[in-house]
């Protein structure tokens, strides 16, 4: 009985001992962000993007462009093969302005590539409602997914089977046209004429400024999913949309005074042809998908950072990160195994 007790201890003690000893399936990875330059395919001009991605080395903070961005410049990239996911801002947007969804999806093991519209964002509104926009971001998008492929730093830790399409506001047709959907001009003439007080929509009073006349709309076979946040969908109809199979999921607030809901979420929920998971945020506006603003930025800008009584975007974004993290993962597929490990183990 002794000898059965004593080896009962030993294998206890030798089975916690292999439990201590176990690899870590989940590591904490910080982030590093890492800027590329490429060539605008509308023009041949240099462009920019920036791109957060899981790193090994110890937790960085950065200023970037007025925001404080949690992440280090070119840190060292955890070993892997991570799922890429391209953000696509609004119209005279910025991507930083979406730093803590970016930073946090890297942080969950994505590479997310945040592009800089030419012609359309926060420094240069000289593209703002031409043809070449609308058709030129897509292809802008495309031009970003074939550069990071081939980033000498970048390129050896991301899938190129694994690729999705974040898109906010414009972005969200900008994603769209990358899985398929083609935009009807006269829907957007027919929306302007019956609601002509939309600035947004309609600051071309439905007309758009025809400076190019050899671009198409390009899909990218390479788009897998996407995520799309208070989407600038209105162009498009149930035949338009007839060629968007990838998942998607799409979120919107009810309060939204800029994109109305009803015309774009609302009905581009009814028109996909698979459904896409929806969620419907009360009372929330526009931009309530930008990060959390600090006190400065409140001052600065109360218009991007003051949300409705009882909207709390501290709250939606851990949601929105948190349900981000698992449709990606469902839709496009987790890291390698060899992700699991890091760079300096």
């Amino acid at each position: 009985m002794v000898r059965l007790c004593a080896t009962l201890l030993i294998c206890l003690f030798g089975s916690l001992n292999s439990v201590h000893a176990a690899p870590v399936l989940f590591p904490h990875w910080s982030v590093g962000f890492h800027e590329m330059t490429f060539l605008d395919p509308l023009d041949l001009q240099p462009m920019r993007a920036i791109a957060f991605y899981p790193s090994s080395e110890r937790e960085h903070s950065s200023k970037l462009e007025g925001y404080t961005v949690e992440a280090g410049e070119d840190t060292k990239v955890a070993i892997g093969r991570f799922p890429m996911l391209m953000l696509s801002h609004g119209n005279t947007g910025t991507p930083l302005a979406l730093h803590d969804l970016a930073t946090s999806l890297a942080r969950k093991g994505f590479v997310v590539v945040a592009v800089i519209h030419p012609g359309d964002n926060s420094k240069d509104h000289s593209r703002l409602g031409t043809l070449s926009n609308l058709y030129g971001r897509p292809i802008q998008i495309s031009e970003a997914i074939t550069a990071t492929l081939g980033d000498r730093m970048l390129a050896p830790f991301v899938n190129a089977d694994q690729v999705g399409v974040i898109g906010y506001s414009a972005g969200g047709e900008t994603a769209l046209i990358l899985s398929g959907a083609t935009p009807d001009l006269d829907r957007l003439r027919r929306y302007c004429h019956e609601r002509p007080d939309d600035h947004d929509a309609c600051n071309t009073q439905g007309e758009l400024i025809v400076d190019r006349d050899d671009l198409q709309p390009v899909p990218d076979p390479r788009v897998h999913a996407l995520l799309l946040m208070a989407p600038l969908s209105l162009k498009f109809g149930r035949q338009t949309l007839a060629d968007v199979h990838v998942p998607v999921l799409l979120y919107s607030g009810d309060g939204d005074k800029l994109v109305a809901f009803d015309k774009n979420a609302a009905a581009l929920a009814r028109k996909l042809p698979t459904a896409p998971d929806f969620k419907l945020l009360a009372g929330a506006g526009h931009f309530v998908f930008l990060a959390p603003c600090n006190e400065e930025q409140i001052a600065a800008m109360p218009a991007l950072c003051t949300d409705a009584d009882g909207v709390d975007r501290k709250d939606i974004h851990r949601n929105l990160i948190s349900e981000a993290g698992r449709f990606f993962s469902h839709a496009l597929g987790k890291p390698s195994r060899a992700g699991m490990q890091t760079a300096d183990q």
